[in-house]
C-alpha cells in the first residue's frame, strides 16, 4: 500500500492547481507585455531573439513561482521501500562515473528543474509535464557553469527556462537560448533513461534517489494532470498538423529529428533504424492519468541505445507528446510504425 502524504488542504491544493492548469487547454494571447518582462528579468537582452516575442505565453506563474531545486537531497535506492514510492512510478536516472541518480517525477512535476552534479559534472535535470518532455544536460556553456530557474513562461506549452549569469531564456525541449545574450547556444544533451524505480533499482543498486527535504511542503506521489492520456482533444492549435490518426496527447519517442509512436514500439517491443535500437518494457505509471501516479496506467519503460563497436550504448532521447514533436521538429519525420 502507498502511503500518501500527509497534506490536509490536498484536496483544494490539488483542485486549484488543476484549474491553473486547465486555462492551458488551448494557447491564449500573452497577458503580460515587454515591460513586465523586463522588470522581472532587468538582465535579458529581449533585443536578440530567435523567435518571434508572441510565441510565448503568460498563464499565470512568473519567475520562479516553480521553484527549482538547487540542492538535491537523496538517499540510498537499496533503503527505500514502496511506502515511500510506488515501484514502477517514473524516474528520470543518469550514470555519469558510477555516480547513478535518478529524479522521481513525483518531485520533478511540482518542480520541473534541478540543479546538480553528478560525476564531477554540473547537470541541469528538467521535466515539463504539460508536454512530458523529460531531458538532462550539462550545465556548462563554453566552459562557463550556469545555474538554470524557470520564467514561468511557455512557448508552444514547453517550458521556458532562464539562466543566472545573463538570464537568457531557453527552451527546455531543444536546450536551447531562444532569448537574450545566449541567443542560438545549445546545451549539451546527457543520456538518460526515463524509467520506474524498480528498474533503476535493479541497474543500479548501489544508487541514489532524490527525496523531498520537506515531504509536507507539496503533495508529492499527487499529480495534478490528469486526463490526457487518451484524450482526444482537437489539434486545432498545434501549431503544424500532425498526421492523420496521431492525436495531440499521444506520446512518442524522440532522438534528434526523429520520433516513433510508443504505441507501434509497444506493439513491436523492440525497434532498430540503422544504428538505433528502441525497446519498450511494461513497468511504469503515467503521470497523466489518475490523480495517484502509483495508481496510473502502465505506459512502460523505454530503452533507446546506439550500436557502436564497444557495444549497445545509451543515447539521450525523449518520451513526450505527438504535439511537442510536431511543434519543435516540425521538419521531423514522425515514424508511424
Amino acid at each position: 500500500m502507498i502511503r500518501q502524504m500527509p497534506f490536509p488542504l490536498r484536496p483544494l491544493l490539488l483542485g486549484l492547481i488543476a484549474g491553473a492548469i486547465m486555462t492551458c487547454a488551448v494557447p491564449h494571447a500573452r497577458a503580460d507585455g515587454l515591460a513586465d518582462w523586463k522588470a522581472e528579468f532587468p538582465k535579458t537582452n529581449f533585443s536578440r531573439t530567435a523567435i518571434d516575442l508572441s510565441e510565448i505565453d503568460f498563464d499565470g506563474p512568473t519567475r520562479d513561482m516553480i521553484v527549482a531545486i538547487d540542492a538535491p537531497t537523496f538517499r540510498p535506492v537499496s533503503e527505500i521501500g514502496e511506502d515511500d514510492i510506488g515501484p514502477q512510478e517514473p524516474v528520470l536516472s543518469i550514470d555519469i562515473d558510477g555516480d547513478r541518480r535518478a529524479y522521481p517525477l513525483r518531485m520533478m512535476l511540482w518542480h520541473e528543474i534541478v540543479n546538480d552534479t553528478v560525476g564531477g559534472v554540473p547537470v541541469l535535470v528538467t521535466f515539463c509535464p504539460l508536454c512530458n518532455s523529460g531531458s538532462v544536460f550539462d550545465r556548462r556553456v563554453d566552459g562557463q557553469e550556469l545555474r538554470f530557474g524557470n520564467t514561468g513562461r511557455l512557448r508552444h506549452f514547453d517550458m521556458v527556462m532562464y539562466d543566472d549569469v545573463t538570464e537568457s531564456w531557453w527552451q527546455q525541449f531543444l536546450g536551447e537560448a531562444i532569448v537574450g545574450e545566449m541567443k542560438g547556444a545549445r546545451l549539451k544533451v546527457l543520456p538518460a533513461r526515463l524509467e520506474s524505480v524498480e528498474r533503476f533499482r535493479a541497474r543500479a543498486p548501489d544508487g541514489k534517489l532524490m527525496v523531498p527535504e520537506n515531504p509536507m511542503i507539496r503533495p508529492y506521489g499527487m499529480t495534478p494532470h490528469t486526463g490526457k492520456d487518451g484524450s482526444k482533444v482537437p489539434a486545432s492549435w498545434v501549431p503544424y498538423p500532425l498526421p492523420e490518426g496521431v492525436k495531440p496527447y499521444d506520446r512518442v519517442v524522440v532522438v534528434g529529428e526523429q520520433a516513433w509512436l510508443l504505441s507501434a514500439l509497444r506493439r513491436r517491443k523492440t525497434l532498430k533504424q540503422g544504428e538505433l535500437e528502441l525497446t519498450w518494457i511494461p513497468g511504469q505509471n503515467s503521470v497523466h492519468d489518475t490523480e495517484v501516479i502509483a495508481e496510473s496506467r502502465d505506459v512502460g519503460n523505454v530503452v533507446v541505445r546506439r550500436k557502436t563497436p564497444a557495444g549497445l550504448q545509451d543515447v539521450p532521447y525523449d518520451v513526450t507528446f505527438a504535439f511537442t514533436f510536431r511543434a519543435f521538429r516540425p521538419d521531423g519525420k514522425l515514424h508511424l510504425e
